[in-house]
């Protein structure tokens, strides 16, 4: 396998698929498998090692479904699935790989699972949330958790015990955020002194400064992701920081577009970069750990569009697009080691 390349993975929920394509070097996508898992299949997370991926399904029987990442050979493999406690909008793991982390959109919760080295999880523990959780996410330093309750306009504030998995509400348990935000994704910096939320309803990046010795929170900035003109209902889908944390990048639904802020080294603040046209409705994205490209999915498309990344001024540019299955919402991008 050359190096340069990455393993795709791309959740498919009305065909209950997941989708393994290979990106090569120059950004064009090529189909290595079709994993017909069954269901409603959304969100999905890396373990830390990268090496094994936990995918929800949404509808009966709710599971969480551990697979193997071979990362030499590019293939992916199911070890088994587990039981969920309901129908979770999101997963994420923690800094360890020991605990797994989901939000329920229509449960109004978040639970913590145990998992052992199969990926099989265990030992269910749930806490109530205000409406519509969204996302559940660890900071860098694995001593606390927070989580977005879209309905709620607020966040969740957790301290989390990595040796048995216990969250605890914090002294103030939770943090408000502007009335018709709709708090939806979540993302840490590198240093883990700002906490990036994406506003579902309002289609705008709140950047917030976090203290990673006490998990307290501010409001520094909030910058609009819609591009200049449009006057539709705003509908913000997903955000990520490049690997080397120059770019936020995030999506944005009836629009049908891809927005950029560059981050300021040390205040963590954005400028607005640009507006860029993707797939039709674009749910979920991913960039390449070597930032080169970044991956969208149209869940009305039904394909996955690639942009370059201009590393100097962070500008999209639309280098290919590859069909894939039914409402394609969730992407996830590895890259592949070259062979010994």
């Amino acid at each position: 396998m050359a190096s340069g390349q990455s393993l795709v993975l791309v959740s498919c929920a009305d065909s209950g698929e997941l989708h393994v394509l290979r990106l090569s070097e120059d950004g064009q996508l090529q189909t290595e498998q079709v994993l017909p898992l069954g269901g409603q299949l959304m969100p999905m997370a890396l373990s830390p090692g990268r090496c094994q991926l936990y995918l929800a399904r949404r509808s009966e029987p709710l599971a969480v479904i551990a697979l193997a990442l071979d990362g030499t050979e590019g293939s992916v493999h199911v070890l088994g699935e587990s039981p969920l406690p309901a129908s979770m909008a999101s997963l994420n793991t923690d800094r360890t790989g020991r605990w797994l982390f989901s939000a329920s959109y229509g449960a109004d919760m978040v639970a913590v699972q145990s998992l052992d080295a199969q990926g099989h999880a265990a030992g269910t523990v749930t806490h109530p949330t205000g409406r519509h959780a969204h996302c559940v996410l660890a900071d860098p330093t694995n001593r606390f958790v927070l989580a977005t309750s879209l309905g709620a306009d607020q966040l969740h504030r957790y301290h989390f015990d990595p040796a048995t998995g216990r969250l605890k509400d914090m002294d103030v348990p939770v943090f408000p955020l502007p009335a018709g935000t709709g708090p939806r994704h979540l993302c840490f910096n590198e240093r883990g002194d700002r906490l990036y939320v994406l506003g579902e309803l309002d289609a705008c990046v709140h950047v917030l400064t976090f203290d990673p010795a006490t998990g307290a929170l501010a409001v520094l900035q909030t910058l609009p992701t819609l591009p200049p003109g449009f006057e539709g209902k705003a509908w913000g889908a997903d955000l990520h920081l490049t690997a080397d944390g120059r770019w936020l990048y995030s999506s944005e639904r009836n629009s049908h577009t891809l927005a950029a802020h560059a981050v300021d080294p040390l205040s963590g603040q954005l400028s607005p970069v640009g507006n860029w046209p993707t797939q039709a409705t674009p749910r979920g994205f991913a960039i390449t750990p070597d930032g080169r490209f970044l991956l969208a999915a149209g869940q009305t498309s039904h394909r996955v569009g690639v942009h370059a990344i201009d590393g100097a001024s962070g500008a999209l540019a639309l280098v290919a697009e590859h069909s894939v299955g039914l409402n394609p919402n969730w992407v996830v991008a590895v890259s592949l080691r070259p062979p010994s």
